[in-house]
């Protein structure tokens, strides 16, 4: 089975995030990307087709380049894993402060 990246696999790696980080703040083309990092243009767009294989980022034509923006969806698929184990923590939080205090013992 081919590799293929999910977006915390996309996002471990720092120049990855500073893109993605970069790209929440404003969509940018990749040499926009490329003269606010120690990176050449080519390893930006090879970091975005990184991100945009794992669902966080879309990309659409304008004029001869190609502006690259924040995917909602992929960054909502994200919080929503997240959300799961958050979601345990409270439920299992809750369980123990509502538990009877001799059943503690």
């Amino acid at each position: 089975m081919a590799y293929r990246a999910d977006g915390f696999t996309a996002l471990a790696d720092p120049t990855r995030r500073a893109i993605f980080e970069r790209l929440a703040e404003r969509p940018s083309a990749v040499g926009e990307l490329a003269g606010d990092l120690p990176v050449s243009r080519p390893a930006v767009s090879q970091h975005l087709k990184v991100l945009k294989e794992g669902g966080l980022v879309i990309d659409e034509p304008d004029g001869t380049r190609r502006i690259y923006r924040v995917d909602p969806e992929g960054v909502d698929a994200l919080r929503a894993y997240l959300d799961t184990f958050w979601n345990q923590a409270l439920a299992a939080f809750k369980q123990a402060v509502e538990q009877d205090p001799k059943e503690k013992r």
